[in-house]
Parts: C-alpha cells; structure tokens; sequence
C-alpha cells in the first residue's frame, strides 16, 4: 500500500471520528478462562486460543505461554504496525525491518521472595532495525511519530488507571 492508498482508506474513517468524537471510543475486550488442572489459562485471541501459564522462572514448564513474553509480543507487533504505517504515510521507503522487545524482570518480587523486589518489568527496550535509504531527518520523524501513534507503547508509557474487580460466578 502506498500514501495514497492509506489516506483513501483512512480519509472516510477519520471524518466520522471529526464529526463524532463519540465514534472513535472503541472498547476492546479480552476474555479467558481458567484451566481446571493446570496453573494455565486460556485466552481467546480472536485467532485462537493462547494457553498462558507461570514463566519457568517461577515453577512452569515452559509449555504454556508467558504472559510477560505476550505483552513485550504486543508491543512490538503494534510498534511494527504502527512504524510500517507511519513510513508508508510519509512516503520512507523501508526494504525491510525488524522490530524487537527485551524487558526485565526480577522474578523475586513476584514469587514474594524479597519485599523490595518489583512486581512487574523495571525497565523495557524497544528496538527497530529497518533498512532504508531515508535520510536521518526522516527516521528521527519516523520514530517520533511511531511513538506518539502505537497505541501499546503509550498505554505502557502512560500507565492509565485500571480497575479490578473480583466477582463469584
């Protein structure tokens, strides 16, 4: 797809969201359920069902699916969406890319080993890798609005609020 391409098929898309700011609230929805026997559960992703249990670093086996690997997994298939989209609607011809995300983690703080060890990714890396001939006003635009328009790297960014509710079934 080209510029003008993307423009033709966002233009209609964008006027509606102008005309009605309401339009453009969308609420995404994940869903799973909870393996019976295994410390797993299992989220439908719209393309088949994921299987995510413990990281082997806190007793898995490795077969199921991280739920830290999904959300660096996340991020970078948003950023390279968002980066591939970007280059195509500023006319940056990209050959190819890469897209890579490392986070790290000390697993003491969620296994409750130590009180002080965090709960969570202290510090997560983004990577892109792309080879093109744009000149490097080009990419330092590329990167800044790949980051302004990913949505996954703005949401970790800016961490909104988020409610949880426990409830009987």
């Amino acid at each position: 797809m080209d510029a003008a391409g993307l423009r033709a098929l966002q233009a209609p898309i964008k006027e509606k969201y102008k005309s009605d700011p309401k339009a453009g609230m969308i609420t995404l929805k994940a869903k799973g359920t909870l393996d019976a026997q295994n410390i797993a559960c299992k989220v439908e992703t719209g393309r088949a069902l994921a299987v995510a249990g413990l990281h082997p670093a806190t007793g898995g086996s490795g077969m199921e699916l991280c739920s830290g690997d999904m959300l660096l997994e996340a991020l970078v298939a948003c950023a390279g969406v968002t980066v591939k989209a970007v280059a195509t609607a500023l006319e940056i011809p990209l050959k190819s890319g890469n897209v890579s995300a490392e986070g790290d983690l000390d697993f003491r703080g969620t296994l409750g080993v130590a009180k002080d060890a965090p709960v969570g990714f202290a510090q997560i890396r983004l990577r892109f890798d792309l080879d093109t001939d744009a000149p490097q006003d080009k990419l330092d635009q590329l990167l800044k609005l790949t980051e302004r328009y990913c949505v996954v790297y703005q949401t970790i960014k800016s961490g909104p609020p988020v409610e949880v509710k426990l409830a009987r079934a």
